[in-house]
């Protein structure tokens, strides 16, 4: 009988003691990274081996940010190219975000409502990225780096309606990727490309590159 009951406290003991290596080797592989949130913007280090290792697309990190950062659609009265004073707001908070990522590119899309000709619309898309991008190239971004305009026309409704809607005439502004051989980039600093804190206030260019220079 006391044999048994030693046995059953052996066993007993062995059983906790498995338990607690499970349970340690759970945590273990958390803090190595098993739960990264896609590896969002969690540490630079972290993030850089996820990009290296494709398994994370910086530019759809950036995208994501870009949009939690800042309005990236503005809006048009009908039949209108013209920006009112909110689309120059949110176009000027577009250019302070734009003016600190320098390493960045991006696109403009043009929209409309669904009211008119395909053509007409198409044309008139075209019209309103023209208009968001000479705005951003006015505040100082290099034509350069929006690499692209392009009109959706009316083929892409935020609502579906026949009717007049103002929602669905706009220009959504998108990170589409990067400058060509940016030192940033070679250098493979991306985890520090994705967690830059955006400082709301605008800087120039050369003011951060100097900042980045005595950092």
């Amino acid at each position: 009988m006391l044999k048994s009951t030693s046995s059953i406290a052996i066993i007993a003991v062995m059983a906790l003691g498995l338990s607690a290596c499970g349970k340690s080797q759970q945590v273990f592989e958390s803090e190595a990274g098993g739960y990264l949130d896609e590896g969002g913007f969690g540490n630079p280090t972290m993030t850089n081996t996820l990009i290296n290792n494709g398994d994370l697309s910086v530019a759809e990190s950036l995208g994501r940010r870009f949009e939690a950062d800042v309005n990236t659609q503005v809006n048009f009265e009908f039949g209108s190219a013209e920006l009112d004073a909110n689309a120059r707001a949110a176009l000027l908070e577009q250019a302070n975000w734009i003016r600190q990522f320098p390493e960045v590119t991006f696109r403009v899309y043009g929209h409309t409502d669904l009211v008119g000709s395909a053509a007409s619309n198409k044309a008139l898309g075209l019209r309103r990225a023209e208009a968001a991008v000479h705005f951003l190239t006015s505040q100082g971004i290099s034509r350069s780096r929006l690499e692209a305009l392009a009109s959706f026309g009316e083929t892409r409704p935020i609502i579906v309606t026949e009717n007049p809607e103002r929602r669905n005439r706009r220009t959504v502004t998108e990170v589409s990727g990067f400058v060509k051989g940016h030192p940033m980039l070679l250098d493979g600093k991306y985890g520090v490309l994705v967690q830059r804190e955006y400082v709301q206030t605008a800087k120039s260019e050369e003011t951060l590159a100097r900042e980045r220079i005595v950092q």
